[in-house]
This record gives structure tokens, sequence and C-alpha cells, in this order.
């Protein structure tokens, strides 16, 4: 007798884990919601060579240790490990994935319980998801997420990704501007779709300002940027920080947050403390290091504006988080941010690089007279709500009309 309702295994190489709670967590968010309806397993294979031990020695926080099995909120997250050699021989990532993944795979095809793969990224995870479906003849479905648009630009990452958009049963990007990369890659468009991240209302809204910078140590009169996200290059927090010497000639009571930690993209955590050494900004600048996302409403209701001069955005779930929070935001003019900041109202956009521009733009938003009420509204219309239906919806739709029996090629 058919099951009601399809099990899906999550595959993902980014995924919340003890060692870092916040790597991947729209991931969770949203997958753990759709839990509610549907049964769900996440595999989050990591990487793996034998001597990473040894190197950790001289950098502690290298490729930490997860555990390899936990349950959370009732769902299982498996991480088996996968061989990689650091910098070197990443077009066998999908490839290493996959045969780490199969025998869980296969387990939970014995247990009834994998009907469908949700994979995460076209490369590595969409790659391999290709592979295991392909292997195990189920469906699977792919979501872009934004590393997208740069990795087309290395011929075997985009191969690999092509091959996986080509044959997935669905693609589902975040944002319009990654879905027209996901077609552009050989994505079907009558089997791509739009469907964006939520929030969490319960962790972001508002808290009131004075409370908030008491618990930070901020004074009244400050006024306080805030930046949000992974501490690598991408995100540009170097960016905000080179404006600070002029914005200081006037605002010079300016303060920046800069809260995140080590990202896929790398760790520039010295590099930027010595950037705000060198320039003297050490009254300046605050660094937070990474918080969990329930702690994050206290930097964001602390500040005036939210900022992210970042190089590229899938859909900045940051942007909407902030704005729970009353934050307006400024940032860059790439990928989907202008979905996400799409009127005036909610904040200013400038062009990537534009060093002048940015600065005026924060600058006009610290004296402007936002309507906060307005940007914490728009933000409340974009809960994860509306999203997860679709969702839903969509993984049943897939289900339902699968064939009788499974064909053994993509």
């Amino acid at each position: 007798m058919d099951r009601p309702a399809p099990a899906l295994v999550v595959l993902s190489t980014l995924f919340p884990s003890p060692p870092d709670p916040i790597a991947g967590v729209f991931i969770k968010e949203r997958m753990f919601r759709v839990a509610r309806h549907l049964p769900v397993t996440v595999i989050s294979p990591q990487p793996w060579f034998p001597l990473q031990g040894l190197l950790r020695r001289w950098k502690p926080e290298y490729r930490p240790d997860r555990p390899r099995f936990e349950k959370v909120d009732g769902i299982e997250i498996r991480r088996p490990r996968f061989f990689a050699l650091p910098g070197l021989l990443r077009r066998f990532d999908g490839l290493s994935i996959a045969l780490a993944s199969w025998p869980i795979v296969r387990r939970l095809q014995r247990e009834g319980r994998a009907d469908l793969l949700d994979v995460h990224f076209a490369y590595p995870d969409g790659y391999a998801g290709y592979l295991l479906a392909r292997w195990c003849r189920l469906p699977f479905v792919v979501t872009l997420r934004g590393k997208e648009e740069r990795l087309r630009r290395i011929e075997p990452f985009r191969r690999r990704m092509s091959r996986a958009l080509q044959h997935a049963t669905r693609v589902i990007a975040v944002s319009a501007a990654l879905r027209q990369v996901g077609i552009e890659l050989g994505a079907k468009p009558g089997e791509s779709m739009l469907i964006g991240n939520g929030i969490d209302l319960d962790k972001f809204h508002r808290v009131p300002r004075a409370g908030a910078r008491e618990a930070l140590g901020i004074a009244p009169d400050a006024e306080v940027l805030v930046s949000v996200g992974g501490v690598g290059e991408r995100k540009g927090f170097h960016r905000v920080i080179e404006c600070l010497p002029e914005l200081l000639e006037q605002h010079p009571r300016l303060l920046l947050l800069v809260v995140g930690g080590p990202s896929p993209d790398g760790d520039w955590t010295e590099r930027l403390r010595e950037m705000v050494r060198s320039r003297q900004l050490d009254e300046h600048v605050r660094f937070l290091g990474p918080l969990k996302p329930e702690a994050l409403k206290t930097p964001l209701s602390a500040a005036d504006v939210f900022v992210l001069a970042t190089r590229y955005e899938g859909w900045a779930n940051v942007f909407l988080e902030a704005m729970a929070c009353a934050l307006p935001v400024v940032s860059t003019q790439v990928g989907g941010n202008a979905e996400v900041v799409c009127s005036e109202q909610y904040g200013t956009l400038v062009p990537f690089g534009d060093e002048a521009a940015l600065r005026e733009a924060i600058h006009q938003s610290l004296v402007r007279a936002w309507d906060r009420e307005a940007i914490q509204r728009y933000a409340q219309d974009n809960t994860w709500d509306r999203r997860i239906e679709t969702l839903v919806g969509t993984f049943r739709s897939i289900f339902q009309s699968r064939p009788s029996t499974p064909s053994r090629t993509l």
C-alpha cells in the first residue's frame, strides 16, 4: 500500500552543527518546517582526509569534528565523511559525496524512508544528488542558493552543475535572478520555480533599543551600523570598514557591529581586525563573533541601519531578519538583492565596488527619517508559512506523479 506522503532525504554539506550552529541555518529553518508535514531525514556529508587532525594543531578551527549522528527535534541528522583534500581536486567532491551517502540512502530506502531527494546547492551537492538519484532510482529536487553564479565560471563545476540541473525533477531558486542562472545552466524552464526564503518572527522581532544597547554596552547617543554574515571576502565587511574614516567626519559617534564567524569562503577575522587597527578605528568597530539566530535580535534592535556590501547573494534572508527588527538596509545591486529590498521604503542598493556610493548611502540612511513600522510590516509579510505550503505541495506533486516502475536512466 502506497504511503500517503513522500519521505524526504535532505542532502546538504552545509547544515548547522554543534561547532557551527549558524552554518546553513536557512536550510534547517526551511526543512524542519517541512518536517511538520512530511517525514524528513538529513544527510550532511563532511569533508575529510586522513591527516586533517594534524592541521588543527596550527588551525584549530579547520574542519571541526561534528557528530556523525544527531537527533534534533525528532529529525535524524547523519554526517558521513567524504574524501576531500584541502584545496585540491574539488571537481571530484560531488562523486565523493555521492559515494559516502549511498549506503545511508539505500538503507533508508529499505526502511521505506526515502522517496525523494531534496538537495541544496547545485555543486557539489546537486551533482551528488544527480548520481544518487540515478543509482537509487529516485526523483530529486535541487535548490539554488547563490554560489552557483560564481561556480558556473569554472568549467569543471559548470559541466557538473549543468548535468544535475538538466536531469533534476524540479529546480527551485530562492530568487528570480538565480532561477535565470539555473535555466542558463540547463534547467528546464517548465520545471524551475521560485520559492524564496522566509523568516521566523519568533526569533526575529524588534526589542526595545535602550535595553538592547545596554546589553551590548552601547551609548544611547551612538549611531550604529550592523553587518551580519560569514566573515569571508564575499560579504564585504572590509568594504564597509573602508568607508568609516570619512563617515566619521559626519558621524563622530558612529559604531559598526560585525556579527559572524568563519564561513565556507574563508575567515577574514584577523584581516579585518588588522584593518581596524591600522586605521585607528578600534573605538568604532566591534566584533561580536557568531551568534545563534535567537540572539541576533539584540544587535539588530540596537542598530540604526543594516549594511552588507556583498559581492553576490541569491536571496539574502538576513535582510528580512534586519527589517523584522525595523532596520533599513544598505547593500549592493547584485543577485537577488533587488527582489528583497524591492522599494526605497526599505533601503538603498548601490553598484558593487562603488565605495563613494556605498558611503553616501550609509550617510543618507543614518540621517533619513524612516517609516520603521512599514519596514517591519514588509518583513512580517515574508514568513516561512507561505513558502512551506508551496514546498510541501511541490514535494507531494512529484511523489504522486512518480512512475509505477522507476526508470534506470535520468
